[in-house]
């Protein structure tokens, strides 16, 4: 495993109890490797010399409104190696930013329109519904709507008052099922879970085969946003496969043996971090296509 590597993992409040981040520090340790722990809300952070602590790479499952994305721009800015790169995970962090990313690079992703308040949210034409409305800060799937028709915007706005600047995305008809598609360094998985805009479909979280187009489109969003450990919630719709949303380091839910593979990925990019993205290989794992 190349021995002796040295990482300071940034461990947000709401991940504190969470079972990845522990389990990758565990798994990391018992490797032989050494992990510092900071907790950005709890602890206070020297800023004189981050390169004096002799860190390898620094580590972040974030929350957008955290303290430590900042922490992990301060420490890209003194030249230590982030995972991800602290740019990237700023540019999806803002879903409003990703979105325009996405569609000047012509990803497949939906017609999309930032609105600052839920009352602006009225302003979108009726021929324009059905409408997914949700969060520019959102995570986890929360705060999402699905607002059908004009009538029905009311409750929606109701809800997501107070949860910030919103996005407003065409709705893509599809059967209900999301795809959260992970890539581990350019190894890719596919797992299946109930849709938070289809809450009455029963769907078991569970690994299935890779679609080829998806993949394809995976592996493109992770050289457009220079990612490498993150996932894309995607749905096929009837001109194929769109993607709603794209998450740096996510919980890898639903893919076998997780920790080890997270964690084999943490080290090569801690101990390789100027390798070209394009110069990698994309693995669709189990790829029917």
């Amino acid at each position: 495993m190349g021995g002796g590597v040295r990482l300071c993992f940034l461990l947000e409040d709401k991940y504190r109890h969470d079972g990845l981040p522990r389990h990758l520090i565990r798994q990391l340790t018992a490797w032989g490797h050494h992990v510092d722990v900071v907790e950005p809300a709890r602890n206070l952070v020297p800023l004189d010399d981050l390169r004096r602590r002799g860190h390898d790479a620094w580590i972040l499952k974030t929350v957008t409104d955290g303290p430590g994305l900042t922490l992990l721009d301060a420490a890209a800015a003194c030249g230590i190696t982030t995972i991800n790169d602290a740019r990237a995970v700023r540019s999806v962090r803002d879903k409003a930013v990703a979105a325009a990313v996405a569609r000047r690079c012509a990803l497949p992703v939906p017609d999309t329109v930032f609105a600052a308040t839920p009352e602006a949210v009225a302003q979108i034409p009726a021929e324009r519904y059905p409408l997914v409305v949700k969060p520019v800060a959102g995570h986890a799937g929360k705060w999402v709507h699905l607002v059908r028709t004009p009538g029905d915007l009311a409750a929606a706005q109701s809800a997501l008052r107070g949860k910030g600047f919103l996005l407003v995305q065409s709705y893509i008809p599809n059967p209900g099922v999301d795809f959260k598609v992970y890539s581990l360094g350019g190894e890719i998985h596919a797992t299946v879970r109930a849709s938070p805009i289809h809450p009455g479909k029963p769907v078991r979280a569970r690994e299935v085969p890779v679609p080829h187009e998806l993949a394809q489109t995976v592996a493109r969003i992770g050289e457009v946003f220079s990612l490498d450990l993150f996932g894309v919630d995607a749905v096929e719709g009837p001109d194929g496969w769109v993607v709603v949303d794209v998450n740096d380091f996510p919980s890898f839910r639903a893919v076998p043996d997780a920790v080890p593979r997270v964690a084999r990925t943490i080290l090569r990019l801690a101990e390789c971090p100027t390798v070209p993205r394009q110069g990698r290989s994309w693995t669709a794992v189990r790829d029917v296509g």
